[in-house]
């Protein structure tokens, strides 16, 4: 299927089943590797557990233990560990497939490992997902019912629904891809041992989200006297690029930005959007490269690295260009920022002219980027 029908006739619309989406699907880390990373500081990790008898969940949030997995048993859990694609390169390459989406719609890939039995219980997401079966069998079912109750449990943190009537059941092998678009009713039930399901989320803000942050960024600058969803999406044809068509889903999505000018509202969004949720911050170099010697170290062949917390869009207001990263805005030449956008490692063909050299010294300096020497 091209990337335009899917969107057309998919995106944000209705679920699509792929089997065998990645043939001989090769999982880029094993369950092992992922407990591991579950018990590193500053990882979002999730271990659940079910107990089928009393139906009574339970969670336990990260950094966890070696002790938390000893007395999980052989059924009926679920690790969740979010963000992995920052942690892990095999899995970051996971994302070049849905490079027909902004890359700044891309939130993280999450990956969950259950046993048998295993799962977090129906429920439902407010972002698109493209759920990748890694590891063994999952059984997946889905309410395509627009009147599906939306009810949540209050005795279970998860926000699981309080009924849940299943419209499409499947059970996902290896390769195999299922897409769920924004507000389906889903629950993914491991069968079997060694059951690894990577998802691809996408980031989805709400309009409080969005109000909230304009309002803050409104706030700063605006004189005392003046007190996102995207179904007709096309393929992205230069990435990173917040377009025109965004600006007009955003004045859809937030009525009183219609008092706001182009300019104004692009600065806002693409601060906002590469702006990365879990707070973490990417730390500057110790010793900060001066314009000379970056010049120096600019040559053909030279390697750019995009630290992987780094978040990057870029928008056009007139004939000037700017680069957003995480939350910070530079004048940027159009191609290098597109570019930059585009790849999380660039290999320099030519050196940049004199605002290229500016922009990539800040992002040095700022630690979004490194620079490697070209390879003798």
């Amino acid at each position: 299927m091209r990337p335009a029908q899917f969107l057309r006739d998919y995106w944000q619309k209705r679920p699509l089943l792929v089997r065998q989406a990645f043939p001989s699907f090769d999982p880029p880390l094993q369950p092992e590797d992922l407990a591991g990373l579950a018990c590193g500081d500053g990882v979002l990790a999730r271990l659940v557990t079910h107990d089928e008898k009393r139906d009574h969940w339970q969670v336990h949030n990260g950094p966890l233990g070696e002790d938390d997995f000893a007395r999980t048993g052989n059924a009926n859990w679920t690790l969740l560990v979010q963000d992995v694609d920052k942690w892990d390169a095999d899995v970051a390459r996971l994302l070049q497939p849905f490079n027909f989406l902004p890359s700044w719609r891309v939130d993280d890939i999450m990956v969950s490992y259950a046993e048998d039995g295993g799962g977090v219980g129906a429920h439902v997401d407010q972002y698109d997902v493209f759920l990748i079966q890694g590891l063994g069998q999952r059984h997946w079912a889905i309410s395509t019912d627009p009147a599906a109750p939306r009810d949540f449990r209050p005795d279970v943190e998860l926000k699981q629904l309080v009924h849940f009537t299943p419209t499409h059941e499947w059970l996902l092998e290896p390769g195999d891809l299922l897409y769920l678009p924004p507000g389906v009713p889903h629950d993914g039930i491991a069968v079997g041992a060694r059951c690894m399901t990577l998802s691809v989320g996408m980031r989805a803000p709400s309009a409080a989200e969005l109000t909230g942050d304009l309002a803050d960024y409104l706030a700063e600058r605006l004189p005392d006297d003046r007190r996102y969803a995207d179904p007709d999406l096309v393929p992205a044809t230069r990435s990173g690029e917040i377009d025109r068509a965004t600006l007009r889903r955003l004045r859809q999505t937030l009525p009183f930005a219609a008092a706001f000018d182009d300019a104004m509202l692009l600065d806002w969004f693409g601060r906002f959007i590469t702006r990365y949720r879990n707070a973490q911050v990417v730390a500057a170099p110790v010793r900060p490269l001066s314009p000379a010697a970056l010049t120096a170290r600019l040559v053909p062949g030279a390697m750019l690295l995009r630290h992987p917390w780094t978040r990057l869009a870029w928008s056009r207001s007139g004939h000037a260009c700017t680069l957003y990263a995480s939350g910070e805005a530079y004048p940027a030449p159009a191609p290098l920022a597109q570019a930059l956008c585009a790849q999380s490692s660039l290999v320099l063909s030519n050196r940049p002219d004199a605002t290229g050299i500016e922009l990539l010294r800040a992002l040095i300096n700022a630690g979004h980027l490194s620079l490697r020497r070209p390879r003798r």
